[in-house]
């Protein structure tokens, strides 16, 4: 992680930077179409652009690049689809982060092999998820116990699953 790129162009610019080399998408606030072109990222004045949504399908974004999260204010939804550099230790990571816990209100963990309940169940902590759609997940072995207890955290959030 350059923190010094995130003090120079803001969080918003050097997250989609990072997104997009690892093959993400970004769509910002304001926008209906998806960035996923590192050179067709949007210019302008610092702090113009904010993301409001992350589809990291088939990216390899990993642990290691999450500090790049910490800034973003504007993060309504994140995808993690087929990422297999995806594990606990990540969604753990993500669900500290403290903006993330006031804005995120949509997610999707699909077909991540490295997650297991104790992953999903740190989710927990962001207090403004609503929706929730877990597939493909073989490392989820209590799949009711971890249901129950992201409920009782969460009583507004709808859970969808797929996990036979």
């Amino acid at each position: 992680v350059d923190y010094e790129r995130i003090k120079a162009v803001g969080p918003d610019r050097a997250a989609a930077e990072w997104l997009l080399r690892c093959g993400a998408k970004v769509r910002f606030e304001g926008f209906d179409r998806w960035h996923h072109d590192y050179n067709g990222l949007p210019t302008g004045p610092l702090g113009r652009y904010k993301i409001q949504a992350i589809d990291a399908t088939e990216s390899c974004i990993m642990y290691k690049g999450f500090d790049h999260l910490d800034g973003l204010k504007y993060v309504e939804e994140i995808k993690f689809n087929k990422c297999i550099y995806i594990e606990d230790v990540c969604l753990e990571r993500l669900s500290s982060i403290e903006n993330l816990q006031a804005s995120l209100y949509m997610m999707e963990v699909v077909s991540c092999g490295n997650v297991t309940d104790k992953g999903v169940v740190a989710l927990h902590t962001l207090r403004h998820l609503e929706y929730l759609f877990l597939s493909d997940l073989p490392g989820i072995k209590d799949k009711q116990t971890t249901v129950d207890r992201l409920q009782r955290a969460l009583p507004r959030l709808d859970i969808a699953l797929d996990l036979d």
